[in-house]
């Protein structure tokens, strides 16, 4: 069965997260996406490690960082620098619907491979570019990495307890965004170009993929002119939503309304907290946010996670744990969601990858191929789209321009 975007061709000059994880999106979807890498070392991110992923056979690939964003694809080793290769990147662009890159600003333009320059050999071309800062302004040459971007962008702000330091968030979080919004970016410039016949430049920053994703935070900022401050685990406009010590460990508590609270109460022993005039309703309990959350506590600490977690449930009351990734892998609704998937590897057999989460009923995801080895594709995408095999291709290869896997 063929993918939602199997008539697709990306080539994805990207690399590290943001626009790797943009590129894998889409070859879930279904696109055929050509990595395009450097001859000799490839995308950064296959040396960061370790961990190194292990396969089923014992071997040893690449960093599990570049397992992470780089599923479905062809890995073409193209040295872009050189006038051999700058000429394979034009010929392939001319065969392909979408480019997505996370160079600096002009920095493909000395090459002759910017949005400005391919669009006259392809106008149909959708040219994707994620950058720190984006392609204009004051701050536009500036390199911009995932963890300054959280400082530079309010995330660390809002993120942390109320008296320690800024916290970023666990994960690379607006790399993760950002290639979401590339993805998202990428298929409505297609439908577009449905329409017109013309393709696009799409200019994506991480900074301003940080401050669109402050959500609620912002538009608190932006209703009240004053700046929002930690709060660990609480929310800024519920109460109580947070997360509560109990007798052996912690659970969330997440009550979203007037109703649940009242349960919740019930459940506690303490009816009587929820008619209590500074507590009826949630304005009032985000008003009184410090006089409640003291009341609540002792009572979270009497049961155990697990007696919480199954009484709240009884009632109807939002709750969960706080899961390692060992416990997460292991909870029966992820392993019913089969969100961990396994993958044919060249080199390392079989090895695992996290699974979509987007669930098709027409056109549902295959999982047919891990990251590739460096140049795996090489000679198989130069053949088949290009024609170039034999003796051109040894010369391409002597000349250090491609490498084959």
């Amino acid at each position: 069965m063929s993918g939602a975007l199997s008539h697709i061709r990306v080539l994805d000059l990207s690399r590290i997260l943001a626009g790797p994880w943009a590129g894998q999106m889409l070859a879930d979807f279904g696109a055929e996406v050509i990595k395009v890498e450097r001859p000799g070392a490839g995308d950064d991110t296959r040396s960061w490690g370790p961990p190194f992923m292990q396969g089923s056979d014992g071997q040893s690939s690449e960093a599990a960082y570049f397992h992470a964003a780089n599923r479905g694809k062809q890995s073409v080793a193209i040295d872009i620098a050189s006038t051999e290769g700058q000429e394979l990147i034009k010929a392939l662009v001319k065969v392909s619907d979408v480019v997505l890159e996370n160079y600096k600003v002009g920095g493909l333009a000395k090459y002759g491979l910017d949005y400005e320059s391919l669009k006259t050999i392809n106008p149909r071309l959708i040219y994707c570019s994620i950058t720190g800062f984006g392609q204009d302004g004051p701050d536009a040459h500036r390199a911009g990495y995932d963890f300054m971007i959280q400082g530079m962008g309010g995330l660390m702000s809002v993120t942390g307890e109320p008296d320690g330091m800024p916290m970023k968030v666990g994960v690379a979080l607006v790399d993760v965004m950002t290639g979401l919004y590339a993805a998202n970016a990428v298929q409505a410039a297609l439908l577009s170009r449905d329409q017109t016949g013309k393709g696009q430049h799409i200019d994506l920053s991480l900074l301003d993929v940080c401050v669109a994703a402050l959500a609620n935070q912002a538009t608190n900022y932006l209703a009240s002119g004053e700046s929002p401050g930690r709060l660990g685990n609480a929310h800024p406009n519920i109460v109580p939503y947070q997360a509560f010590a109990t007798e052996d460990g912690h659970i969330i508590l997440a009550v979203g309304n007037d109703q649940q609270f009242t349960r919740f109460c019930e459940v506690a022993g303490k009816p009587e907290l929820a008619c209590m005039e500074a507590f009826q309703t949630n304005r009032k309990r985000v008003e009184n946010r410090n006089a409640l959350i003291p009341l609540l506590e002792p009572l979270l600490r009497k049961r155990t996670t697990q007696t919480w977690l199954t009484l709240l449930a009884e009632v109807g009351v939002p709750c969960g744990p706080i899961n390692t990734l060992e416990q997460v892998f292991d909870e029966p609704q992820v392993v019913h969601r089969q969100m961990k998937v396994s993958l044919s590897h060249k080199q390392a057999g079989q090895v695992p990858s996290v699974a979509n989460p987007v669930k098709f009923s027409e056109t549902p995801i295959e999982y047919t191929q891990a990251p590739p080895i460096l140049g795996e594709h090489s000679e198989q995408v130069l053949k088949c789209l290009l024609n170039i095999e034999g003796e051109d291709l040894e010369t391409l290869c002597n000349q250090g321009v491609i490498q084959r896997g």
